[in-house]
């Protein structure tokens, strides 16, 4: 099975982080920007053959947005829950994981893989239906972050959770109404961020099954933030929590 990735970052990151591409397909007319130079010298380096083809050849796989850029590229496999829970171990770190609860947008899901990548995140967990999954729009919006967080897909996010807590992982879901400050939670600990989908947020299920439930202050009109906005401001909390004891 093969994915089609598109863009300067996707397929760069691909190439650094080892994954199996078959060809790329470059327009002929495409900007010589540093990055394609860099695509093609890494394609030489590992014998991927590259393409030079009409830019029309391109548009017909990937309307708008390639940049002029195709990969061909073996899919970006799930994981297993407990290889992902190996990964804490591995690293010697608390655990750090985000849940996922019905994301259903890939350009939110990509940019919540992307802040995964720079706070540090050990790895994602999604449900199997009603999300969307490791797709080349997911891959294209996480700029390549997609190539090194660990994503495991569970047929029951509830019932995940309970695995979890028997891990002594804190469950800390996110929600608009509730009454603790996301601020005030001590991250150090074991944690695993809980974020629901658009619109409809956490599940009535998932948030009795949770630890804790905070939420993140707001003084405008608008009522909530995107789901990926939220995702940041949280993961980055944690980021500065665990840096900052680290650093004394």
């Amino acid at each position: 099975m093969s994915e089609i990735l598109s863009g300067r970052n996707p397929i760069l990151e691909a190439l650094k982080s080892g994954r199996p591409i078959n060809r790329i397909l470059i327009s002929k007319t495409v900007s010589r920007h540093s990055i394609v130079g860099e695509i093609i010298n890494l394609a030489k380096r590992n014998r991927i053959t590259v393409e030079y083809v009409e830019n029309s050849a391109i548009e017909r796989v990937i309307p708008v947005g390639s940049q002029g850029l195709l990969a061909y590229a073996s899919a970006k496999d799930y994981i297993s829950l407990n290889e992902l829970t190996a990964i804490s171990r591995v690293k010697n770190e608390p655990p750090f994981y985000i849940v996922l609860d019905g994301i259903e947008d890939p350009h939110n899901f990509g940019a919540i893989l992307r802040t995964a990548d720079a706070t540090g995140v050990h790895g994602v967990i999604i449900r199997q239906r009603r999300e969307v999954g490791l797709t080349a729009a997911v891959a294209k919006a996480s700029a390549g972050a997609i190539e090194y967080i660990p994503v495991t897909r569970v047929p029951n996010i509830a019932q995940t959770i309970e695995l979890l807590k028997k891990q002594n992982v804190w469950v800390i879901g996110v929600d608009m109404n509730a009454d603790n400050d996301y601020r005030q939670v001590d991250y150090n600990i074991p944690a695993a961020i809980v974020i629901g989908g658009e619109g409809s947020g956490l599940s009535e299920l998932v948030r009795k099954r949770c630890d804790m439930i905070v939420s993140i202050p707001m003084k405008g009109k608008i009522s909530s933030l995107n789901a990926s906005v939220a995702t940041a401001l949280v993961l980055y909390e944690v980021f500065y929590q665990r840096n900052k004891r680290n650093s004394k």
